[in-house]
């Protein structure tokens, strides 16, 4: 019964840590003092999280500056970032709907 009970408890651990390492991959990083989301300014698949409707979280934007999927920067970058789809031109600090090319 002991090996027995070893073998599913190593199982169970495995297990365990593997859903945490993937639930930790989906997450997005942590947001310091230092640091801003800064939306339309994510390359498509890299965005940190939020990126619109069809999408559920970080790396799931869906194309190239999209003005719902935000990355984090560094605070006071954001607005000084490019981003073509962007009405300024630049990133926003909150969501904003693409200008059309």
């Amino acid at each position: 019964m002991s090996k027995t009970l070893t073998s599913t408890t190593l199982s169970a651990a495995a297990l365990a840590l593997a859903l945490g390492s993937a639930l930790t991959l989906t997450t997005a990083p942590a947001v310091g003092a230092d640091m801003e989301k800064c939306f339309g300014v994510a390359l498509k698949g890299k965005n940190d999280c939020a990126a619109g409707p069809g999408t559920t979280c970080a790396g799931t934007s869906k194309a190239d500056y999209q003005g719902g999927a935000w990355k984090n920067v560094p605070k006071g970058s954001c607005e000084k970032t490019a981003s073509p789809t962007s009405p300024t031109g630049h990133g926003q600090l909150a969501a904003f709907a693409e200008k059309k090319s």
